[in-house]
Formats: C-alpha cells, structure tokens, sequence
C-alpha cells in the first residue's frame, strides 16, 4: 500500500476551510493545492475568499490566482494539472494538503472523472434553442425522458448540467448516467477527507458576516471591472451574478447584497447535500480543537 497521502479538507462555504488547512499543512510541513474553481482567477479575489497574502504565505499554495476569466477552464483541465502536481510534489511530501468547496473537482482528483462521447456539432445550439423558445421545463422533460435515472439525481434547476446530460444523451443515444459509472483510475496515493460542519444557523451567520466584509472590502468594484466580460463561464456566479443586476439597474445594491446572502446559503446547503451523500468523509465540528484534528490525522497518516 502506498505511503503517500492526500487529505481533503472539504465543507460549505465560510467553514473555516482554509485556516484549517494552513494548520494541516504547517503540522505535517507540506504544500497545499486549492480545489476552489473560483479561486483560479485572478481578477475575482475578493468575492472568491481567496486566502490573504498572510495566509498565502504560511505555506505554499498551488491553483490559486493562477487563471485569468477570459481562459475556458474545466473540471478535466484541473483533474490533468492537479495530479501532476501531485505526483512532482509527493517525490517530496508524503503528505499533501487539498481544501476547496467544489465537490466535483476534489471529487475528479480522487476518483478521477467519467469518459464521455464526444458532442455531435449542432445538438448544444438545438438545446439551446429550445432552452430559448420553450424554456428549462422542456429542456428537463427531454431528460426525463432520454434518461430517468440522471434526472433523478440531478439538480434539475442547473439547466447547464442538464443541457450537458442531454448533450451526451443525444450524440450517443444511450443514457448520460451509462457512462458516470465506468471503472475509475487507480491513484498512487490514498485519501483521508476531513469534513468542517456546523449548525446550519451558525454556518448562515458566518455567511452573511463573510459576504458584509466582502462588500466592505470593495466587492461593488472589483465587479464594477468585471462588467464587460460577465458573460464569461467564470463569472456566471455567485457573488457576481447579484451585482451584475445591480449595474444593470435590475435590483437596488441593497437588494443585490442581500441576494448574495441568500444565494450563498443556498449554495452552502447544496455543498452539505452532495458532501452528505459521501460516506468516506471524516466529520468535526468547525470549532474543534486543532489537536484534535492533528491526532486523527497522525493515526491515519501512521504518524507518532
């Protein structure tokens, strides 16, 4: 069995997922590679959380800022470059440090990520059109009906999943859910995933708390630069979205703030349900003692 390790460190937004992965990594004197995909751009610092240059400093950090908006980037590209990080740094480490809230990115680095067929040209612009003419109800009785089984398990509201689903559907005519479950690849490294939780009125408040201090920290600006490229993949979330309307006289900044709030809890409780969904996972309360935390770690990892 290989003696190489990568913990996880995952949880809902505004947990406390950074300062306890900085602490991981100082006690097993390691790097960290971040599994935020919004922290990949550069020009989105303050309303991604993006660790502070203190932060960054306490240990080396991989995949943060390294990004501009206007680059298509994808969950394969970040599983390819991901594990060849890993791979280079475990020559050094034994023990390597990954944090991030995007389950599906963390999820592609452990488990690496399905083979699908390749889009037949011309089916993404019929979907879209029809997304146009007849709207997302269309767009998920179509999946429904090419493929119950994935529109059980999808959230059916993220019309950019399912529109990805139906893609597949039609160019290959079997069921998108017929290729996610194909033999994954074998990883030389094992995984430990510590999960940080806490009460949903706590995690809410913290929420809330994050996204004022965002705004104090000058978020209406950064997205007020941003304003010619929000068309962007990058930029079609949270935090962003809201204050797109604002400048677009749909909401007032009140309101738009208060969107944030709401669509962050949102994103939070979507975050706990996949994670849920993980039984691999090691839960601790978000104000569990560090040492705690170090001695799981330290058993695991066979440390003394």
């Amino acid at each position: 069995m290989t003696s190489k390790y990568l913990i996880a460190i995952v949880g809902p937004t505004a947990i406390g997922k950074t300062a306890l992965s900085i602490k991981v990594a100082q006690h097993f004197n390691t790097e960290i590679l971040s599994a935020d995909s919004r922290q990949f751009f550069k020009e989105m610092y303050i309303g991604t959380a993006v660790p502070d240059p203190e932060e960054l400093a306490a240990a080396p950090h991989h995949f943060i800022q390294h990004l501009t908006v206007d680059e298509p980037y994808s969950v394969g590209h970040f599983e390819k470059e991901a594990i060849q990080k890993i791979t280079t740094l475990h020559k050094t480490y034994n023990e390597l440090v990954m944090v991030g809230g995007s389950g599906m990115y963390v999820d592609a680095v452990i488990n690496g990520l399905d083979e699908f067929p390749e889009v037949k040209p011309g089916v993404r612009e019929d979907l879209k059109t029809l997304l146009a003419t007849d709207g997302k109800i269309a767009l998920q009785k179509l999946l429904k009906e090419k493929d119950p089984t994935y529109y059980s398990q999808v959230d059916i509201d993220n019309t950019q999943r399912v529109i990805r689903a139906l893609e597949v559907c039609l160019s290959s005519g079997e069921a998108f859910s017929s290729f996610r479950d194909k033999p994954r690849p074998a990883r030389d490294f094992q995984t430990i995933k510590i999960g940080l939780k806490a009460d949903r009125e706590i995690m809410y408040d913290r929420i809330n708390r994050r996204v004022d201090i965002m705004v104090e920290n000058g978020l209406v600006k950064e997205v007020e630069s941003l304003l010619s490229r929000k068309h962007n993949n990058a930029l079609i979330t949270v935090g962003y979205r809201e204050l797109f309307e604002y400048f677009e006289g749909k909401v007032t900044l009140e309101r738009a703030i208060e969107n944030i709030k709401t669509n962050t809890r949102r994103f939070a409780k979507k975050q706990m349900t996949w994670y849920r969904k993980d039984t691999s996972i090691h839960w601790f309360d978000f104000e569990t003692p560090f040492e705690e935390i170090a001695s799981f770690l330290n058993k695991k990892t066979h440390h003394s």
